[in-house]
């Protein structure tokens, strides 16, 4: 009962930690030789470590612990922090991430991760053995195999009148059971104080992996004699050294001498202390649950308002009329906030993208550096949840099609590392996320060539389009330029499933491009997707709403005015040929009988460059409504995106244009 209440705070907050581990290394690896980013990755690491196993998270616990081991290396200088040792690092941070992900979706977090702690064993194994003469000549003091944590416990209880002692413990060589002799030597230091560290660690002395000694850090209030008494009680000890630990300081795991990070390593957690405090006094954690609750009810108050507002204007009476517009006003206020509230940084996604990159780059053999701009953009959660696939499609496109290996690079005589920009930028009711490479830009030739072998383009009248018209042959379903076919891209799926997951969220994607210099894609995404602007319109007696986000314009036009083309009507839209859809047709809406009429009502709507002419009715005119899905038993029903209610009590589709224009 207990670990469930903990459960989702041990999730988040393993998260962030996992998150703040990766982001970490990737800064590491650029610089080796800075500690504080060793310090920041062993904190996280080592506050995992402590909440998995207070958790019961084994199998979490033991690859931190050894993870740990790891970059204590790194930060005592016994390793490197070259490109193998972060690939495993890396690697071992993956399992972590998939058992954490694991619990989140009610798995238990056990998973098989015997090879990457092999790895990471003969890591530190190999580490030492190369580092022997170097720890010979120059040995550590006992303060600095302490880590963070143990120096805490250590200085903790001496404050409370327990002295730290390093006790050698050798047994004797014809010792059968040295495990036992162990478990024994223990249980009588446990009677007089508290065992904090052992030397080799607990499993191995319980496998009896050690030769005939091993060292542990002890507290007790009891002399050093009467801790050697103690131990020699258990038989089979050859020898026992019991010497009190000095500690100078409290922290000293920075100490290497290296003024400068001694200066850093002062400062940064009094830095960091006030921002937490300053953090924690503004804000507070809100469980995204909750969040979505308001907004329910507060789409309901959005409704009941419209109903409100009808009835005001069919009573027609001035106080109930003074009360709904303030009413209306404080909604408004309210709708701002907590739309303010859902917004979250563009952050989340792009955090998971430097790693990517990476991986990537490493696996095509290519030098690809990532900037990242504008992650402090907000976007509201529903956009978020929904933009990370896509923005993954055009990342691994931009990697693998357009920058160029590092010899062809050269050969064009551009610096070896290609560049990827991600940017998000807010511009009016909308947000721009591009993804720029400075590789080798689309080969138009070669996207015409085969969207003709294709059968997208007819060969007659190829060269009459226009770049930007060819670029968009790339979001054709099945037309990729590529030749070999890769587990990256190539198969001509994907960026026709970015197109469509960005047009179904309400947005748009465009590409520019030059040849050797380089591909953007621009997303543009709405700020949120639960209340939008609408127009209402009639057909017969339904109600139907077209996102304003759609419409180029509204027109009447005569019936004379309808022209034919390949069996289809069409208007001439401003020299424009422009299908004409009639929405009865398309909803099967019976008609009523009556006069036909000379004259057509229009919304003329767009999906990307291409258009259409919708017929309705009557234009009953613009709304803001709060948008309701329409369900699994409904989510296949033709051109709907979902559903609303009026203020009259009727229900009104929400006609989805996107899906209308092919």
């Amino acid at each position: 009962m207990e670990k469930n209440q903990y459960l989702d705070m041990f999730i988040e907050e393993s998260r962030e930690h996992l998150q703040a581990i990766n982001d970490h290394l990737l800064h590491l690896e650029t610089n080796p030789g800075q500690k504080e980013i060793i310090g920041e990755i062993f904190r996280s690491a080592h506050t995992l470590k402590g909440m998995a196993a207070t958790m019961g998270y084994e199998e979490i616990t033991n690859l931190t612990h050894q993870m740990e081991n790891i970059l204590d290396g790194i930060r005592n200088g016994t390793y490197e922090a070259g490109t193998t040792l972060i690939d495993i690092v890396f690697e071992a941070v993956d399992h972590i991430e998939r058992m954490v992900e694991d619990i989140a979706s009610g798995g238990t977090g056990k998973a098989d991760v015997k090879d990457v702690l092999s790895k990471l064993f003969d890591l530190e194994n190999n580490g030492v053995q190369s580092e022997v003469a170097a720890v010979m000549e120059k040995p550590r003091s006992e303060e600095s195999t302490f880590d963070d944590f143990e120096l805490t416990v250590l200085s903790q209880s001496m404050e409370q009148g327990y002295v730290p002692y390093t006790v050698k413990v050798i047994l004797r060589e014809d010792c059968i059971l040295k495990a036992a002799r162990v478990v024994m030597i223990f249980d009588v230091l446990e009677q007089i104080g508290e065992v904090i560290k052992s030397t080799p660690p607990v499993e191995e002395l319980e496998e009896e992996a050690f030769d005939s000694q091993f060292t542990l850090t002890f507290l007790s209030k009891e002399s050093a004699d009467e801790v050697k008494a103690h131990i020699f009680k258990v038989s089979e000890v050859e020898a026992v050294s019991v010497d009190e630990v000095v500690i100078d300081k409290p922290e000293p795991v920075l100490d290497d001498g290296n003024e400068e990070v001694k200066e850093t390593a002062k400062e940064l957690p009094q830095e960091q202390d006030t921002k937490k405090q300053a953090s924690a006094n503004k804000t507070i954690r809100v469980n995204i649950d909750r969040l979505d609750a308001l907004m329910n009810l507060f789409e309901e108050l959005v409704i009941d308002k419209g109903r409100l507002e009808q009835i005001s204007a069919d009573l027609n009476n001035h106080e109930l009329t003074d009360t709904v517009e303030h009413m209306s006003r404080i909604s408004g206020d309210l709708q701002n906030i907590i739309l303010t509230m859902r917004m979250v940084p563009v952050e989340q996604v792009f955090n998971r993208f430097p790693r990517m990159v990476r991986g990537l780059a490493k696996e095509l053999n290519k030098h690809v550096h990532l900037e990242v701009s504008g992650a402090e953009t907000e976007l509201d959660r529903t956009v978020i949840d929904e933009i990370g696939d896509p923005l993954v499609h055009l990342l691994r496109n931009s990697i693998d099609h357009g920058v160029e290996t590092p010899s062809e690079r050269i050969k064009k005589g551009k610096p070896e590392q290609g560049t990827i920009h991600l940017k998000a930028y807010h511009s009016g009711n909308h947000v721009f996320i591009e993804v720029a490479d400075d590789g080798a830009g689309i080969d138009r030739d070669k996207v015409l060539a085969k969207a003709v072998s294709k059968g997208a383009v007819p060969e007659k009248g190829k060269e009459n389009l226009s770049d930007s018209e060819v670029y968009n042959l790339l979001f054709s379903s099945g037309l990729s330029t590529r030749d070999e076919i890769s587990d990256i891209s190539g198969r001509g799926v994907g960026l026709d499933v970015v197109k469509s997951k960005i047009e179904s969220l309400g947005g748009n994607v465009t590409i520019s491009s030059k040849k050797d210099e380089g591909t953007t894609f621009s997303v543009q995404l709405p700020l949120t997707l639960s209340i939008i602007s609408v127009m209402l319109v009639e057909v017969e007696k339904e109600k139907y709403a077209i996102p304003l986000s759609s419409i180029i314009e509204t027109a009447i036009i005569k019936k004379s005015d309808i022209l034919r083309a390949h069996n289809q009507e069409v208007i001439d839209f401003r020299g424009r040929v422009v299908p004409l859809i009639d929405l009865k047709k398309i909803f099967n809406v019976p008609k009523e009988p009556g006069q036909a009429d000379e004259h057509y009502s229009i919304v003329v709507v767009r999906k990307g460059d291409k258009m259409a002419a919708l017929i309705v009715d009557t234009f009953i005119g613009q709304q803001e409504i709060v948008l309701k899905a329409l369900g699994h038993y409904l989510n296949q029903v033709f051109a709907v995106s979902g559903a609303t209610i009026l203020g009259d009590g009727q229900v009104a589709l929400i006609i989805d244009c996107n899906t209308i224009i092919r």
